[in-house]
């Protein structure tokens, strides 16, 4: 492991790669900072760029890799500063984070966010290099039927654990499905056309690229115009002191370890996520200090906590993405799309047969906590002011570089109005609260999901057993079985425990 880590170290620092992992990192940083942007628009903005500049599979995965983590950095730079989170996933860490710039000590909070995220992000990718090797030889038993079953186990973890109607997730996810077969049936003789209705355009099938852009950029822009008023100037926290005391950082240390393995097992479970990570992190951490604590009114262990624990999580989802195929959240399905438009199929043998994308991509995430901790600490406070640009400078141009991506992917005017279209859905499906990730996940594996059952059933001469018939698909089955109780149990817990605190 050793020897492979250094191999990996010697593909992350040569001249470009060491350069992605500074500019994915940077630009990570400010995008988290940013409400309503986040590292899928990023992601999904960059990639016709990436394909431009014809940057190798490692290349655009460490670069991604340094814009997914470090936004996990940047997204509590708004949550403390602002009261704001740039995602959901810092919304944890706006309960303490925020009281405590209030009280001027803006600039403690964003010291120990910034050592948290980087030694939950270190030891999480020691956790990542153990198991991932490991996971690689048990999948290599995957067969077609196996993977089919993980895919629907990840498909059933995702929607069970979207916010709101588990309905409108489900719907959510069928219409990623459905715009997954639209062009190319890759099992029929010959590629039949299917789901096309007349459109030559269509013919070739909707390109990943241009409905997240649409779906998400787009979408963004059009909620924006909609809620369109008089353009306030942001009202900032100070950051004065910097560092924080030496027994407030012992203080925070047993928490941040703790909140590292929890949010990397949750990390590592297809549809969890950095949200539910840092929520258990932070749940956790308040129970085991007591009735007498400050959590909830400016402690700075509610920051330690949730800041390590998403960015383990975020460590922890490059497992089932890179060892699996199969993406856990919304960031990671593009990702995912981005490694397969590049001719790579992430998977078992994938370890094996390209050992150098695996462990550069382990180093690099060393390389990028190093630059994080580095940026993060002493200049924060000119961080910080990026927050006082106004949104309506900052729409126009990601409406201009979304126009740009998707018409350099193929020059086509139609991926315009496809994107136009997918902007529109997106804009309808966010104000009637369906959520995004379901339909993500059914675009980026809808494809994959019906080769492997078609293949599984070919295999098998027509024979559904062959669906639980090995010990892993039972397994499989029973984890997603316990994904659609799950969140049922959960809220049923969270009432009884309200009903308590009522009587």
């Amino acid at each position: 492991m050793f020897e492979l880590l250094m191999q990996g170290f010697s593909v992350a620092l040569s001249g470009l790669n060491a350069f992605l992992v500074v500019i994915g990192c940077i630009l990570g940083t400010i995008i988290g900072m940013l409400p309503g942007i986040g590292p899928i628009n990023a992601i999904a903005i960059l990639f016709p760029i990436v394909l431009q500049f014809e940057l190798t599979p490692s290349s655009a995965l460490i670069f991604f890799g340094g814009i997914f983590y470090g936004s996990q950095y940047g997204n509590s730079i708004s949550a403390i500063l602002l009261n704001v989170p740039g995602t959901s996933s810092s919304a944890v860490t706006c309960i303490d984070g925020n009281p405590l710039a209030k009280q001027g000590r803006a600039g403690p909070a964003l010291a120990m966010s910034a050592v948290a995220s980087f030694s939950g992000g270190v030891m999480s990718i020691f956790l990542l290099m153990f198991f991932a090797p490991l996971l690689a030889k048990l999948a290599i038993d995957f067969g077609p039927a196996e993977y089919f079953v993980l895919m629907v186990c990840a498909f059933t973890a995702l929607t069970s654990f979207s916010t709101g109607s588990f309905i409108k997730a489900m719907f959510s996810a069928i219409l990623g499905l459905a715009i997954a077969t639209v062009g190319i049936d890759e099992l029929s003789f010959g590629g039949m056309r299917r789901f096309i209705f007349g459109i030559e355009e269509l013919g070739d099938g909707i390109d990943f690229i241009v409905v997240v852009i649409g779906v998400f950029a787009v979408g963004e822009l059009f909620i924006f115009l909609s809620e369109l008023t008089e353009d306030t100037v942001q009202t900032v926290a100070p950051v004065k002191k910097i560092l924080m005391t030496f027994k407030e950082l012992k203080d925070s240390a047993a928490g941040i370890v703790r909140s590292c393995v929890s949010g990397f097992v949750v990390g590592v479970l297809p549809g969890a996520g950095a949200t539910i990570a840092s929520f258990i992190a932070y749940a956790t951490e308040k129970k085991l200090a007591g009735a007498n604590s400050n959590f909830g009114n400016g402690d700075l262990r509610g920051v330690a906590a949730p800041e390590s624990a998403n960015n383990s999580s975020a460590v922890g989802s490059f497992i089932p993405l890179l060892v699996l195929g199969v993406p856990g959240s919304e960031t990671t399905a593009v990702m995912l799309a981005a490694l397969i438009t590049l001719g790579v199929t992430p998977g078992p043998t994938m370890l094996a047969d390209q050992p150098d994308m695996f462990w550069g991509v382990a180093a690099s995430m060393f390389l990028g906590n190093l630059v994080l901790i580095v940026l993060n600490l002493p200049m924060v406070k000119w961080l910080a002011k990026i927050l006082l640009i106004p949104r309506w400078i900052l729409m126009p141009g990601i409406a201009i570089l979304s126009i740009v991506g998707v018409y350099v992917l193929n020059g086509s005017e139609f991926d315009l109005i496809l994107m136009l279209i997918f902007g529109v859905v997106g804009f309808i499906m966010r104000k009637t609260g369906f959520p995004m990730a379901p339909l993500i996940l059914g675009l980026v594996l809808g494809g994959l999901i019906e080769v492997n059952f078609r293949r599984a059933l070919t295999y098998s001469y027509g024979e559904y057993s062959t669906f639980y018939e090995s010990p892993i698909t039972i397994g499989l089955w029973v984890i997603t079985f316990l994904s659609l109780v799950a969140p049922v149990i959960i809220r049923f817990i969270k009432k009884r425990m309200q009903q308590k605190k009522e009587n």
